[in-house]
């Protein structure tokens, strides 16, 4: 995985150019590592729309609801893709179904493959986002013709990245009964079977170009060190780390078996894990100077509310960390995420 992300670094023409668009738009589904601003415009605790959130925006400092300093992959991927530089999100008011037909995004910070996990913050869950969809079809049909409209949706890019919510919002806070009701790995079983429906539900909604992320080492995120140092030990959260190895694994499965049964579906999966691990294990390589806390405020517990312009902690320089806040990666790490999504895409003919 390190060479191709070595690669990757070196080809910065892959994101940021405007070539003739390669498909008709990007639709985004997930959670906060993919939401562009849904969260806005719900009743929930967990938003991003106020500084110093988007202070590295392209055109100028904005809090768009975006859990970063900056664009999230789908962004970055629309981009090189030569669609428009920002996915807009489906509640936001101030896009209509004209920008939708180029790229909308129904994902929501904090949500899980688990319905219970988006009860944790009041958010919008998976089922939602895909009621969501359906509706923007009969909005795209209305607004384009039958014909036009499922071109459109045949042919664009489906982005997805979920799941690590349920380990670490859901199953380990204990904050749904699920570690009562499963052991760790027959609830990895429970949300790969989710994963799996939904995959299914959206194929049968016309979708045929597909990524699905797995998980990151989300032991290692500034949050999951500082509870860990709170109990004495150091470092990441290996038992973390496991599940999602484990985790992953049973996803690659998946993936390769919905292939098999539906063959018109490209569906990529995304392997973060390798990719966050190499981060971490040589930053040097990456011109990061900091991998095991945030850029906002202290670095270690914050985000949300708690990252905000109060604090004079804050790093100046967001390119030199791997992490914005205590759960979320900067752009220049999502930036690296959406490169290596379009190489894989790229590699598998989904593009």
């Amino acid at each position: 995985m390190a060479p191709l992300l070595l690669l990757l670094l070196a080809l910065p023409s892959v994101v940021g150019a405007a070539p003739r668009p390669r498909v008709p738009a990007v639709i985004v589904f997930g959670d906060s590592t993919v939401d562009t601003g849904n969260n806005n415009q719900i009743p929930t605790p967990l938003r991003s729309d106020f500084p110093p959130y988007g202070r590295d925006m392209p055109g100028g400092a904005r809090a768009t609801g975006r859990f970063g300093n900056g664009r999230l992959p789908p962004d970055l991927i629309s981009e090189a893709l030569g669609l428009p530089p920002l996915v807009p999100a489906y509640l936001d008011p101030a896009y209509g179904i004209d920008d939708f037909a180029r790229g909308v995004c129904f994902a929501s910070a904090g949500t899980g493959i688990d319905n219970a996990t988006a009860d944790v913050l009041s958010v919008i869950p998976l089922w939602k986002e895909v009621e969501y969809y359906a509706e923007y079809q009969r909005r795209l049909r209305a607004r384009l013709g039958r014909r036009r409209a499922a071109a459109v949706v045949r042919g664009a890019l489906h982005v997805v990245s979920i799941g690590t919510n349920d380990f670490l919002e859901n199953y380990f806070l204990l904050a749904t009964g699920r570690f009562a009701q499963f052991t760790v790995s027959e609830f990895e079983d429970f949300l790969v079977a989710g994963a799996r429906a939904f995959l299914a539900r959206i194929h049968a909604l016309g979708a045929r170009r597909v990524t699905f992320a797995g998980l990151a080492a989300i032991g290692c995120l500034p949050l999951e060190r500082t509870t860990n140092a709170l109990r004495g030990e150091a470092g990441c959260v290996e038992e973390y780390n496991a599940v999602a190895r484990s985790y992953n694994a049973k996803v690659r499965d998946m993936v390769r078996g919905l292939r098999a049964e539906f063959p018109a579906l490209r569906l990529a999966y995304i392997s973060v894990y390798e990719s966050f691990q190499d981060i971490i294990d040589n930053p040097g390589k990456y011109g990061l100077e900091n991998v095991e806390e945030g850029c906002c405020a202290t670095g270690r517990f914050e985000m949300g509310f708690m990252c905000n312009d109060d604090s004079p902690l804050t790093c100046d320089a967001a390119d030199k960390y791997l992490f914005w806040d205590a759960f979320h990666p900067t752009e220049k790490v999502n930036r690296l995420m959406a490169n290596q999504t379009l190489q894989v895409c790229y590699q598998e003919g989904v593009l």
